[in-house]
C-alpha cells in the first residue's frame, strides 16, 4: 500500500511541477499589460495624455494584482519568471525612449534606461549561448531602480495630462533614476562575471544565486 501511495504521490508531483509550464492567470495579466504598451504610447503620440496616464495606471495596478494572485493561489509559473519583466521593461523603456523623443526628459537618460536593460539582455543570451544559463532573481537595488522608474515616468505623464508645474520634483527622480540605473548595471556586470566563473555555471548545473533583472 505504502509504495502504491508513494506511486501515486510521484504522478500528482510530477503534474504539479509540469503544470508550472502552462500559461496561468497572472501570466494572462501580464500578457495583456504588453498589449498595453502600444496603446499608451499611442495615446502619447496622439496628443491624449489623460488616457495615456490612466493606461499607464492600469498597466500598474495589473502588475500588482497578477503578483498577488500568484502568490495567494500558488499560480507561480516559469513561464511568469520571464514575461513579468519583459513587460516591466517593454513599458518603461518605451516610455522612456518617448520622452526623449517628445523633450519631456533628456535624451542621456534614457538612453541610459536602454543601454542599462540591453546589457542584462545581452548577458542572459550570451550565457544561454554558452551553456551557462542564468537564474532570473532581481536584486533589491533594481527592484528600487524599477519603482524610481516607474515615479519618475508617472510624474512626467500626470504633469503632461493635468498640466502641473512640478519641475523640481522631476529632476530630483531624474538624479535619482540615473544613480539606481547605474549601481544596477554595476551589479549586474558583478553577478554575471562571478555567475560566469563558477564552477556550478560550468557544469551547467542550475545556479545557486541568479542575476538581478
Amino acid at each position: 500500500m505504502s509504495k502504491v501511495t508513494r506511486l501515486v504521490g510521484a504522478r500528482a508531483s510530477k503534474r504539479r511541477a509540469k503544470a508550472r509550464y502552462y500559461v496561468t492567470i497572472p501570466n494572462l495579466i501580464t500578457i495583456a499589460r504588453l498589449f498595453l504598451v502600444p496603446l499608451t504610447i499611442w495615446l502619447l503620440i496622439s496628443g491624449y495624455p489623460h488616457l495615456a496616464f490612466w493606461a499607464f495606471v492600469v498597466a500598474g495596478v495589473s502588475d500588482g494584482v497578477d503578483g498577488l494572485i500568484a502568490r495567494q493561489f500558488n499560480q507561480h509559473s516559469r513561464l511568469g519568471t520571464y514575461l513579468d519583466p519583459l513587460a516591466d521593461k517593454a513599458l518603461l523603456v518605451s516610455i522612456y525612449v518617448t520622452f526623449a523623443i517628445t523633450g519631456e526628459l533628456p535624451v542621456w537618460l534614457s538612453i541610459l534606461v536602454v543601454s542599462r536593460d540591453m546589457l542584462i539582455v545581452g548577458g542572459v543570451i550570451l550565457a544561454w549561448m554558452l551553456d551557462r544559463p542564468i537564474a532570473m532573481r532581481p536584486r533589491a537595488v533594481s527592484k528600487i531602480n524599477t519603482v524610481a522608474q516607474i515615479v519618475l515616468a508617472s510624474v512626467v505623464l500626470a504633469s503632461q495630462a493635468f498640466s502641473l508645474n512640478i519641475h523640481t520634483v522631476t529632476n530630483i527622480l531624474i538624479g535619482v533614476v540615473s544613480l539606481f540605473t547605474l549601481a544596477s548595471a554595476a551589479v549586474y556586470v558583478v553577478d554575471w562575471a562571478r555567475h560566469m566563473g563558477s564552477d556550478a555555471a560550468a557544469s551547467g548545473s542550475p545556479p545557486s544565486a541568479g542575476v538581478e533583472v
